[in-house]
């Protein structure tokens, strides 16, 4: 299957520290990836790696098949709405069509007139004037009409309120079954992770922690619940993610592919959250959160 998205031993360094370090991931075509971590972790980082405005320090990354620099063949095939939803105040809906248009050789510019209609946005409107979730709307609109394969999201819906956020993801999930595209969203909200994505990558301490397609993910990690027990003596296959603890009880959450037989333990399914901030947990050691991808 074709790579969307594939990196090596990537690392971005900003003078003494590292943003991003040791990614090696690969991203198959025909996803909506999530892409979550705390603060600080490298998302935009990789973002931007991937949209080439920014150049590797260390490794190499390849977007649908090329790198993301070579030039503007290459920068027409990816779109991407940056965390600001980046428009310009002084300039009407209309212009910023009409500006798309100057600026993208694949632009379609009656999709981008029907989504404008349909979404009652006034052409006429300065973007200054727009609402918060107005504004995004339009972005990802600039973001569709100029026909990506891969359409990057750096968390476009973080200052959104729960209406706008909603009706913001609904517009990108049916352009997604429209258009068949493949889209990375980085973003706090699990929430919308939940609804929207099928492949999930966690980063924490700048590096990948797990990536994979959501639903092997959940087959593999479980929460084991029991009596108190020191994570060492667990079976050498149940690869501890996260570990609490009271006087009389453990609770951990592992990765295993095989069964668990032990019957002191009550087995549990874990959420998307759950897994989530297993691999985001700092407190759990890092040899015991090797970084690893899960596909079928």
């Amino acid at each position: 299957m074709t790579s969307v998205l594939l990196a090596q031993g990537l690392g971005k360094k900003y003078g003494k520290r590292w943003a991003l370090r040791e990614c090696t991931i690969d991203i198959p075509a025909g996803h909506v990836v999530g892409l979550v971590g705390p603060n600080g972790a490298g998302k935009t980082t990789l973002l931007k790696l991937a949209g080439g405005q920014l150049t590797p320090t260390t490794g190499s990354i390849t977007v649908l098949g090329g790198p993301p620099t070579s030039g503007p063949a290459q920068l027409a095939k990816v779109g991407f709405v940056a965390q600001d939803t980046p428009t310009y105040a002084g300039l009407t809906v209309a212009e910023h069509l009409r500006l798309g248009a100057r600026l993208n050789p694949g632009w379609d510019a009656a999709f981008a007139r029907d989504r404008i209609e349909r979404l009652g946005l006034d052409p006429a409107q300065r973007a200054g004037k727009l609402s918060g979730g107005q504004r995004a709307q339009l972005a990802l609109t600039l973001g569709l009409a100029k026909r990506p394969e891969l359409l990057i999201l750096d968390e476009p819906v973080a200052a959104l309120d729960p209406l706008a956020r909603r009706e913001f993801m609904q517009g990108l999930m049916e352009a997604v079954a429209e258009h068949e595209l493949s889209v990375v969203l980085s973003s706090h909200l699990v929430s919308d992770l939940e609804r929207t994505c099928d492949y999930l990558i966690v980063l924490a301490g700048s590096r990948v922690q797990i990536a994979g397609e959501v639903e092997d993910l959940l087959a593999t990690h479980h929460r084991l619940t029991g009596p108190r027990r020191d994570p060492d003596r667990l079976p050498a296959d149940q690869h501890v993610v996260s570990a609490g603890h009271t006087d009389r009880q453990s609770t951990f959450i592992i990765r295993t592919e095989g069964p668990i037989h032990d019957p002191a333990w009550t087995v549990g399914q874990i959420t998307l959250e759950d897994l989530v901030l297993a691999y985001m947990d700092e407190r759990t050691p890092a040899h015991r959160r090797p970084a690893l991808e899960v596909q079928r």
